[in-house]
Parts: C-alpha cells; structure tokens; sequence
C-alpha cells in the first residue's frame, strides 16, 4: 500500500518499523530535521523534512496517491489540518492522533465530519480501553471492543449450571441491544437464530454495550454477580489513570485514583464523579497498607514510570490484591514483563505503543471490506462504510436478505454506536459491523458492493 505518514513521534516510529517491514511504500514527513535525517538512515521509506500543515510539503510526498494518511505526531492541532489537508488533496483514508480530551468531547462536536477525517485516535484511550478489558472479564477467552470502543465483544465459555442452558435464545429475555452473535459447539462454529438453544460447553460471542453486558453476563457466567462490587485502584492520576476510571466508574467498579499532585487531585474530583481520589504516594508500601490495597480486587499502576509501576504491582501483589495490571511505556519491558507474567505475578501488561499500532494496522488493508476481529472456528467481524450508491443504504437491518452465516452485530453512525435491531435503518456513511463466517464472506463482501 501507498501509506504517508506525518510526524514520527515514539508512536508513528514503532507503526512504520512495522510497515517498512511488511514492504508497503512508506512515504514520511518530519518536521524535526535532525530526526528526519536519522530515520531515513533507518527506514527503508522515503523520508522528507518538512512542516505537515504545509500543501506543498504534503504533495511533495505525494499525498494525493496515498491510500492511508496517517498523522500522528504529538500536536492535536498540526495533526488535524494535516489530515483534513490530505483528505481534501485525494488521500484515499485520513487518520489523525489527538489528546483523550479531544476525544472525549467528541459528543459535543463531531470533529471527524467537520474536518473529513476517517478515523481520530487517542493513544491515552486506546491503552486504557486495553487494561479496562481486563477488569470486565480477567479471566474471560476473549474481551475485545470494536465500533470506536463503544460496543464490547465477549467470548464465554457456558457451564452445565448456568440458568440459560436448553433455553432457546427468544426465551433468554437479553437486554435490548444485547445480542449473542455466534455459537461454537464440538468445534463447529455456527449463527444462531432466536430459536437455537444453548448447551453445556458452547463457547458463545456476545455483543453489546459495557453496562448492557455486565447486566447479562450472570446468566452466563458464575463469576460475573451482579450485586458483588468490585474494588479497583488506579495508581497515577494523569491520562490514563483518568480514562480508565472514567470507562469504569458506576455500575458494579468502586473506583479508587491515588495521585502524588495535589493540583491534578483536584482535578479529578472536579471531572469524576463517583471515584475517589486520595493524594498520596503509591510507591510507599505504608501508603499503600493504609489505604488497604491487599483488600481490592485490582491494583492498576497507570503512571508515567515503567519502574514506579511495575514495582508497586509487585508491592501490591505481596499484599494481597487479586489482579494486578500495568501501564508499560518501554517496549522491552512490556515483552520482558508479558513473557514472566506468572512469575512476577503480574496478570496482564499493556503498552500504548502496542495497543496504537493493533487498532491501527485495521486500516492498513486494500479492501473496503476490513477484518477488525478474528475469531475461534473461522469467523471474523469485518467493518465497511455503507458508500451512497450502496443498495443497503436507506434500508431497515430486517429488510435485508443477509447472507447465511452472517449477522449484524453494530452499527456506528456518526458518533452514536449501537446493536442494531430489525428496524434500524442504514444511511450513506454509517459504518456496519458484521460477524461473518469463513464460508459466507465472500456472499457478504458482493452484498456491499451491490
């Protein structure tokens, strides 16, 4: 593919070691000049220096034949004209990297359209929606988001004591926009309809928002009561300490941030509200033993520093605490941490860095068509943008004939994303999720393009 990238911070650096070795033409535009002079030295790319925010600088490196523009250096602003400038110079499909808080605010002015920008990220948030994985399912086979993080995919494996078993699915009395996707039984992995039961052992795929599925997931799974509460405390009260409280605060979670600042503790009382905020130092075992950390199910270590946080981990593991899961920022650490996990006792690592170039690397492909979610038994959740000349689009979901072996599982438009139900109707630009067995994709892809 013809990708460009601008602005080669430690994100875009670890995103085009990745694409340089997957042999696409890689096109780079740095505004730093001793840096552009370094990677060019390198990468094998083509390596320019210049200011992205620039038309010339932009055609220079040929934008207009880009089939991914990627701006992703660390100034908000400079990554969100560049984009909008590439899109508007025939960039195929524009990405910018913003700050959480541009993100956040997404609801209250929808950025993407306004500059015609296909995709914003925010590194902050990517990593925190990783690490809240972990705590809505520690123990789950598989617990993923797709639809810009708005809808949660679980994948549970049924027990013979579960109240669900031999009950066919329109009995089930799932929330509304809850919707169990796919059934995998004797390792044959198969749609199901509102009249196929569910037996000891199915490893099901269910769909739907957070808070919608931590009301079913007892119906399913011993573990999940929904009157247990669950104590989480948040180490750092930067970014990503805030975003994961954020996502988690409410529900079932009783959320704890222990900040050293005094100035970012006021803050996020002033910005959360039903998570407490302590000031103190969680690298001090006694600060740590006084606010009774060996009691909480999970101790997330969310600071700046690799070393503060792998090491209270491991303060709070001896303590006590259930699960223990870290922020790490070094590449080499987080490899070295995730392959002695058991040793160190540390249930899961993630990196921003990894957790960037995953969400990423589903927009580096030819097709329309894109796979955002391999799963067990051959099946696979593709997105697509419905295109204006589509003949889905102006159509109820249950109007459509869709292929066997394929359901809906999400529909994004604009910034609302939901289960879609029979009388959704699809628009020109909304982007569809499906669950799509190996045998029916190639029926589901003609569908699209039709």
């Amino acid at each position: 593919m013809n990708i460009v990238i601008v602005g080669l911070g430690e994100v875009g650096r670890h995103l085009a070691e990745t694409l340089a070795q997957q042999q696409h033409s890689l096109s780079i535009l740095e505004s730093c000049e001793p840096l552009a002079h370094e990677l060019d030295e390198q990468l094998d790319a083509r390596v320019i220096w210049g200011n992205g925010s620039s038309v010339a600088a932009l055609a220079e490196v040929n934008v207009p034949e880009a089939e991914v523009f990627l701006a992703l250096s660390g100034d908000d602003n400079a990554n969100l004209v560049a984009a909008s400038l590439a899109k508007a110079l025939g960039a195929q499909r524009t990405i910018a990297r913003v700050h959480a808080r541009v993100q956040r605010e997404e609801w209250l002015f929808d950025l993407r359209s306004h500059f015609h920008i296909d995709h914003l990220f925010s590194t902050q948030r990517l990593a925190a929606v990783e690490l809240a994985k972990y705590v809505r399912n520690p123990e789950g086979l598989l617990v993923e988001e797709i639809a810009r993080g708005r809808i949660e995919v679980q994948q549970i494996l049924l027990a013979a004591d579960r109240p669900v078993i031999g009950k066919p699915l329109r009995e089930l009395g799932l929330p509304a926009r809850v919707r169990i996707g796919s059934i995998q039984r004797d390792g044959r992995l198969f749609i199901p309809t509102a009249a196929d039961t569910l037996a000891a052992g199915d490893l099901i795929t269910v769909f739907g928002a957070p808070a919608k599925l931590t009301e079913v997931l007892p119906q399913f799974r011993a573990d999940a009561l929904p009157e247990s509460e669950i104590s989480v405390v948040i180490f750092g009260g930067g970014e990503y300490g805030f975003s994961l409280a954020q996502m988690l605060e409410g529900h079932r979670y009783r959320v704890r941030i222990i900040e050293r600042d005094e100035r970012v503790c006021r803050q996020l009382s002033g910005l959360l509200n039903r998570t407490v905020v302590i000031q103190g130092n969680a690298t001090s075992i006694q600060q740590l033993k006084e606010e009774q950390v060996g009691d909480a199910d999970f101790f997330i270590a969310a600071s700046d520093d690799d070393e503060d946080n792998v090491m209270t981990c491991l303060q709070a593991k001896n303590l006590g605490t259930k699960y223990c899961l870290t922020l790490v920022h070094r590449r080499d650490y987080a490899d070295v941490i995730s392959r002695n996990s058991q040793q160190l006792q540390i249930h899961a690592a993630v990196s921003p860095r990894q957790a960037t170039n995953r969400d990423l690397m589903r927009y580096i492909t030819h097709d329309r068509v894109t796979s955002v979610l391999p799963l067990a038994g051959g099946a696979e959740v593709l997105e697509a943008v419905l295109p204006a000349q589509c003949a889905l689009t102006g159509r109820a979901v249950g109007a459509i004939q869709w292929p066997e072996g394929s359901v809906l599982v999400a529909l994004l438009h604009g910034s609302e994303a939901l289960v879609p139900r029979a009388e959704d109707v699809m628009q020109a630009g909304d982007v569809v999720y499906a669950l799509v067995a190996s045998q029916a994709k190639s029926a589901f892809v003609r569908l699209l393009k039709s």
